[in-house]
């Protein structure tokens, strides 16, 4: 598998799927949500409404209408209070249920965005750390997808993700 940083809009890539940093009412917000809420049009919230919600910490999946992206997977992550609140253990929930997802439907092309960074106040290293962690934990069990990309908003966030990959084996 390959996985690789891009400092780039999510909502433009041209891949199996991209990740939602979601609320758990999965009908849209702020961020990154707001953002794919946005660009792939009305019909994502009309599905997104027959869902009910999501969990913290789980995954839902839908079509991804006017994206590039042929699907959307909805994660929602943590809310950051320090660290005492199993953070971790939910972050890695997120990135595991959205690959097993990915995975289950056969996608071969997932890009994820630094879920639970943004008003959620999860530290962005600590962030990368579960991120490129779980996904090479997952991908030694699985052959799908076989194109990860962690698709980050700005160079900061991107030059943590590249020396997390560049840090693990």
């Amino acid at each position: 598998m390959q996985m690789r940083v891009m400092q780039t809009d999510i909502t433009t890539l041209d891949v199996d799927a991209i990740v939602n940093a979601a609320n758990s009412s999965l009908l849209g917000g702020g961020g990154v949500d707001g953002a794919i809420h946005r660009a792939a049009g009305p019909e994502l919230l009309a599905e997104c409404r027959t869902l009910g919600g999501c969990p913290t910490g789980e995954a839902r999946i839908t079509r991804g209408y006017r994206l590039p992206a042929r699907h959307v997977i909805h994660t929602v992550g943590p809310v950051w209070h320090g660290g005492s609140q199993s953070e971790a253990e939910l972050l890695t929930d997120c990135y595991r249920n959205s690959l097993q997802l990915a995975f289950d439907h056969g996608l071969d092309s997932v890009a994820f965005p630094a879920i639970s960074t943004g008003i959620y106040g999860y530290p962005s290293d600590l962030a990368a750390a579960v991120a490129v962690q779980e996904c090479r934990r997952f991908s030694e069990d699985h052959d799908r997808p076989t194109e990860i990309i962690f698709a980050c908003f700005d160079a900061h966030t991107a030059a943590l993700y590249e020396q997390r990959l560049a840090d693990s084996p």
